[in-house]
C-alpha cells in the first residue's frame, strides 16, 4: 500500500512502516524487560552514556559505509536536534516516575501516546482522522487497560509524568513525519545517541556534586563497576536501542503517524510475552481479550 507524498518528497510506504514498527517496539520490548531487570545494578545515566557509546561507532562505520556524504555535519537541522531532546526527554520522565508509581499505572498512562500521535497529527499536520481511525485508537487504549488494570487510587502527582513522557515521544514523532522526513534514518539515530551521551554525562556530573545520603536510586546512584556480565547487558541495552531508534525513524518517515502510532500498542503485547518468559507473569483471560482487542484496533487503523 504505497501512497504518493507532496513536495516530492519519498512515497508513503505503509505495509514497510507497519512492520518496521512492530520491529522496533518487540526490540525496544525486550530491552525495557533487560532494564527491569538490571535496575538494581546500573543507575540511568550509566545506561544512557555506556549504551549510546557503544552504538554510535556503528552507526558511524555504517554511514561511512553505505552513505559518507551524510558525515558533513552541518547538514543536520535543529529539528533533528529538537526531535532528539524530546525524545530524551521522554525517557527520563517515564523513568523518574516509576519509583513513585506501580508500573501498570505508569504503563497505562504513557500508551495514551497514540491518542495523542492521533490528536497532533490533526491539529499539526492535517491528517484526517476518520471514525474507524478514532474507533481504533479507543479500542487500542481500551486493551491496554484490561490487561494492565491499574487502580485509581494508585494515581498521585507522578503519574503526570508518563503522560507528559507520551505527549513528548507524540511529538517527536510528529516532528519525524512533517520535518525530518529527508533525514537519514540513521542519522536520526546517530543524533539521538550523541544526545544520550551529553545528557547522561551532565547528569552523572550533577549526580556528583550530591552528597553521599542522596546518591541512591536508578536516578542518582553512582555507576556500578562493569564486569562481563554487565558488559553483556550493556551491549544487548545498545542492539535494543539501535533498532528501536532507527525503526521509529523509519516508520514514522514512511506512513502517517495515526496509523503507525496504533501499532506502538504492540509493546504491550510483547510486554506480556517477556513477563511471561522472565518473571512468570501469565496473563489471565482478562489480559488475553486486551491484547485481542490491540490487535483488532491494528487492524481497523489500516482501513481508515
Amino acid at each position: 500500500m504505497r501512497q504518493t507524498s507532496p513536495q516530492g518528497e519519498r512515497p508513503d510506504n505503509i505495509p514497510l512502516a507497519v512492520n518496521v514498527i512492530i520491529l522496533t517496539v518487540l526490540a525496544l520490548s525486550l530491552g525495557d524487560a533487560l532494564i527491569k531487570m538490571t535496575s538494581g545494578s546500573f543507575v540511568i545515566w550509566q545506561i544512557f552514556v555506556i549504551r549510546s557509546l557503544i552504538v554510535i561507532p556503528v552507526l558511524l562505520l555504517f554511514l561511512a559505509v553505505t552513505s559518507p556524504e551524510t558525515l558533513r555535519v552541518p547538514d543536520v537541522s535543529g529539528w533533528v536536534g529538537l526531535r532528539s531532546l524530546m525524545l530524551i526527554g521522554m525517557w527520563i520522565c517515564y523513568y523518574f516516575s516509576l519509583p513513585k508509581l506501580t508500573l501498570s499505572v505508569a504503563a497505562a498512562a504513557y500508551y495514551t501516546l497514540p491518542i495523542f500521535i492521533t490528536l497532533f497529527s490533526a491539529l499539526f499536520i492535517g491528517d484526517r482522522i476518520s471514525r474507524t481511525g478514532w474507533i481504533a485508537v479507543i479500542s487500542g487504549f481500551s486493551g491496554v487497560l484490561l490487561i494492565l488494570r491499574p487502580k485509581a487510587g494508585d494515581f498521585n502527582i507522578y503519574a503526570i509524568l508518563p503522560l507528559v513522557s507520551a505527549m513528548l515521544y507524540a511529538g517527536a514523532m510528529i516532528l519525524t513525519r512533517s520535518r525530518c522526513r529527508k533525514q537519514h534514518p540513521i542519522v536520526l539515530s546517530l543524533a539521538l545517541n550523541i544526545g544520550f551521551v551529553i545528557v547522561g554525562a551532565l547528569a552523572a556530573g550533577l549526580v556528583l556534586l550530591l552528597p553521599d545520603s542522596a546518591r541512591q536510586g536508578f536516578l542518582l546512584a553512582p555507576w556500578a563497576a562493569m564486569g562481563g556480565a554487565e558488559w553483556i547487558s550493556m551491549g544487548l541495552l545498545a542492539a535494543a536501542i539501535l533498532i528501536g531508534s532507527i525503526g521509529a525513524a523509519i516508520a514514522y518517515q514512511s506512513g502517517p503517524p495515526a496509523i503507525i502510532g496504533a501499532f506502538d500498542f504492540a509493546y504491550v503485547g510483547f510486554a506480556v510475552v517477556w513477563g511471561m518468559v522472565f518473571f512468570a507473569e501469565m496473563p489471565d483471560l482478562t489480559s488475553t481479550l486486551g491484547m485481542i482487542l490491540i490487535v483488532g484496533a491494528g487492524i481497523l487503523s489500516l482501513r481508515q
